[in-house]
């Protein structure tokens, strides 16, 4: 049956064989090259962290680095590297990364993006690539895939401490008290989600990864609309000599500003706004 919202000819099953095709290409290329890998001499391997805030394209840019023939992949959805999407005691994912017999682990560290020098530290030789999307579109996304982070956010301005799992964890001092300034008794769903997006990006920067050359700043936007350029410079980063615009099939923009303006408070859009600015270009 053709979907009422869908152009004519276009039936509602096939974006699902689509995506269905698609996992079963990356299984079987996952198989497959881990099998050439068993088969092949061990080799001297760095670790490549993935990283950010959430809903900003990490996913999209791990699955790229999968492609890579060069690559031990572990997504925040394998369970031999993760427990409900954060990482599993670090003993476990150094006993990954010794067993791996890839020049390149990459392993996605979004709950973790506030222990990333830490992680560059301990498992060095180790880079980083953090990825940022305009908090616009982030919040968009974060509104109509999580649940309302009013609460959350209310209840980190109060007492980090009370805050369980990894919502709070590294907030300095300094973002405590710009997060309990911006408090506003009228927060929406939005103005929380959009603190949110401050609050871990900020990490950023106070770690000084801005001033660590194992650190890229990949920005969603490029990835998108320029997806060749945007990879290829990726790879050479990680030093994947693999590269091939056929990983960016997959690759789209409609994602890019296609909802209207969230309904952000006009202080924590400025705050967002200026930290935002803060992050190098290409």
């Amino acid at each position: 049956m053709t979907s009422k919202s869908a152009p004519s000819g276009f039936k509602s099953t096939d974006r699902d064989v689509r995506d269905l095709r698609f996992r079963l290409e990356m299984a079987l290329w996952r198989a497959g090259k881990r099998l050439r890998k068993r088969l092949a001499p061990a080799v001297g391997r760095s670790c490549l962290f993935v990283t950010g805030a959430q809903r900003s394209g990490t996913n999209m840019l791990m699955e790229c680095l999968d492609w890579s023939s060069q690559t031990d992949a572990f997504h925040e959805s394998d369970p031999r590297a993760f427990h409900e999407y954060q990482m599993l005691p670090r003993t476990v994912i150094h006993g990954l990364v010794d067993a791996s017999r890839f020049p390149c682990v990459a392993i996605k560290a979004l709950c973790e993006a506030e222990q990333t020098r830490l992680l560059l530290d301990e498992f060095q030789p180790a880079q980083a690539i953090w990825v940022v999307r305009d908090f616009r579109d982030t919040v968009n996304s974060a509104i109509r895939n999580f649940p309302d982070f009013t609460v959350r956010i209310r209840e980190m301005a109060e007492d980090p401490q009370s805050v369980p799992g990894w919502f709070a964890r590294g907030m300095s001092e300094e973002t405590l008290a710009l997060l309990r300034r911006l408090n506003v008794p009228d927060m929406t769903s939005a103005t929380a989600s959009a603190l949110r997006w401050y609050i871990r990006n900020v990490l950023y920067f106070e770690q000084g990864l801005d001033q660590d050359d194992r650190v890229m700043v990949v920005h969603y936007s490029d990835l998108v609309t320029n997806p060749i350029d945007t990879l290829e410079r990726v790879f050479a980063f990680a030093r994947l000599p693999d590269f091939s615009p056929f990983i960016t099939r997959k690759v789209h923009a409609k994602s890019l500003r296609k909802n209207p303006e969230p309904d952000i408070h006009p202080e924590v859009r400025e705050v967002c706004f200026q930290l935002q600015a803060r992050f190098p270009k290409r």
